[in-house]
């Protein structure tokens, strides 16, 4: 009987490399399980998951035509639960000041409406005058800096 694409196995652990980790498998062969097959969370160093002698079940996961033997230790599982993915959160933003809707909805007017932009034109200028004023201080950096370079 060969091992099949698949099958999952019990071998003893002969060696370990920063690469991975060498399994004696039945009938006299051996495979190796790779750092990204180790376990399902970052591996920095394969020590800290398993030892030489031990014994652990693996999956086979090719059979390549030289007899390399591909493993894995986190595949092994009989029947793994698919991972949930985790969807990336977004950090809240922060204002320094509530805007008009948050600060008086009461004070709007009929004449603002529900079309008006006068928040955002607000936002917008605040936003044009800071961005000048940097761009202005990186200017005079700048020329600081070249002018102390020709001296």
């Amino acid at each position: 009987m060969g091992l099949e694409i698949g099958s999952v196995v019990e071998g003893r652990v002969t060696g370990i490399a920063k690469f991975g980790a060498f399994v004696a498998l039945p009938e006299g062969k051996s495979g190796l399980v790779h750092i990204s097959e180790v376990a399902n969370s970052f591996v920095s160093d394969v020590h800290d998951h398993v030892q030489v002698g031990q014994t652990v079940k693996v999956r086979v996961l090719n059979v390549s035509g030289d007899g390399k033997i591909n493993l894995s230790l986190k595949r092994a599982e009989e029947n793994p639960a698919p991972q949930p993915r985790q969807e990336m959160q977004r950090p809240a933003l922060r204002r320094s000041a509530p805007t008009v809707q948050q600060a008086a909805p009461a004070e709007r007017t009929a004449a603002d409406g529900p079309g008006s932009n006068q928040d955002f034109e607000d936002r917008l200028k605040k936003f044009m005058q800071d961005s000048d004023s940097r761009i202005a201080d990186n200017r005079l950096y700048a020329d600081h800096r070249s002018r102390s370079r020709r001296r």
